[in-house]
């Protein structure tokens, strides 16, 4: 498990470890630990951000001024949100983290032999079972060298304090003491194709389905819901598909030349066609098999294949929709256990 050091290498780490990974982080190091196939990667720890919190600090508060926001208060969070974000990407990062940053992103790009990183927000909170941030803070795709990649680091830190995960913390009176953000980097997937997809149907709840969503390119165009993902209903053990919609996808994301993503047009020839074979199909409901397996619970899962069809786990985390549901009870508990019986019989003549 995690030890030490602002920096937490993926292989190191597992869910046992979320305070000081964050969501994203402990379930990337679980999912690597299990022999799951992730594109590599290392966390900046919380550590990290405690200790440029600090510094912050030392000049004016930070935590307290988000603490005295009353939830709802549009106006005054929008504002309180300019200041501090403005506040975190101005501020250096202490010259030893930079230097330990440096390294770790050296080490990585060797390791991998390409330079390109996925930068990601990991908040403690992320993905709990009583509240998630999952989408509420910031992700940079093919950020290009380290430079570049610490400026990212800092950006993640700043989307916390974004006008959405303020809003979401008061509004859940989430103590700003027990939040803090860890940063996931990562090796890029030049994806061919990617997607999401769900062990258990996010429509009607059933167990015995894997669903399927993607498109071409990156994933992002999916999550960000600009284009119409192909959908595919499987049966989770005889691999039955059911369900099979191919939609028109126009546009795709691919990294732009600069850097960052862009959006594409598709060629004509591939806007109708499916994403993916059934063959990649087969291979990802024995992913979703398995990974629901090691957890012990629904997973909602991002995925991405590569050019030359290698398949990888961006990440997984639980489903929440349904299992909430689940969790509720079938009708409100009596007070008085024996008034439901007393009521049947008074009510006899």
């Amino acid at each position: 498990m995690a030890s030490g050091g602002i920096i937490g290498w993926f292989e190191t780490l597992g869910l046992g470890d979320r305070a000081e990974v964050g969501g994203k982080g402990g379930s990337l190091g679980e999912l690597t630990r299990a022999g799951i196939a992730v594109p590599p990667g290392f966390v900046v720890k919380t550590a990290a951000f405690e200790e440029f919190m600090r510094a912050l600090e030392s000049v004016t508060p930070v935590r307290a001024r988000v603490a005295a926001l009353r939830a709802g208060a549009l106006a005054a969070i929008q504002e309180c949100s300019n200041e501090l974000r403005s506040r975190v990407l101005a501020t250096e990062l202490p010259p030893g983290m930079m230097t330990e940053l440096t390294a770790a992103h050296a080490t990585l790009c060797e390791r991998v032999g390409a330079r390109d990183v996925a930068v990601r927000s990991s908040a403690t909170t992320e993905d709990a079972s009583d509240a998630s941030f999952a989408g509420l803070q910031d992700t940079f795709l093919w950020v290009g060298d380290a430079a570049a990649t610490l400026d990212r680091v800092r950006a993640c830190w700043a989307s916390l304090y974004s006008v959405e995960s303020i809003s979401y913390r008061r509004d859940r009176n989430i103590a700003e003491d027990d939040v803090a953000m860890a940063v996931v980097v990562q090796s890029m997937v030049d994806a061919r194709a990617a997607g999401v997809m769900f062990t258990r149907s996010p429509t009607s709840g059933d167990v015995s389905v894997v669903t399927i969503e993607g498109a071409w390119g990156l994933g992002s165009a999916v999550v960000g819901g600009e284009v119409t993902p192909d959908r595919w209903v499987m049966g989770k053990i005889t691999g039955e598909i059911s369900v099979r919609e191919i939609s028109d996808k126009h546009i795709e994301h691919r990294r732009a030349s600069g850097g960052g993503i862009e959006a594409v047009a598709v060629p004509e020839e591939r806007r109708r066609s499916p994403c993916l074979s059934d063959a990649e199909l087969g291979e990802l409901r024995q992913i979703a098999r398995r990974v629901e397996r090691h957890y012990g619970c629904a997973q909602d899962i991002e995925w991405a294949i590569d050019a030359h069809g290698a398949l990888r786990l961006l990440q997984s985390r639980p489903e929440t929709v349904w299992s909430a549901k689940d969790a509720q009870p079938a009708a409100r508990v009596a007070a008085d256990p024996l008034s439901h019986v007393m009521s049947i019989f008074g009510g006899r003549r």
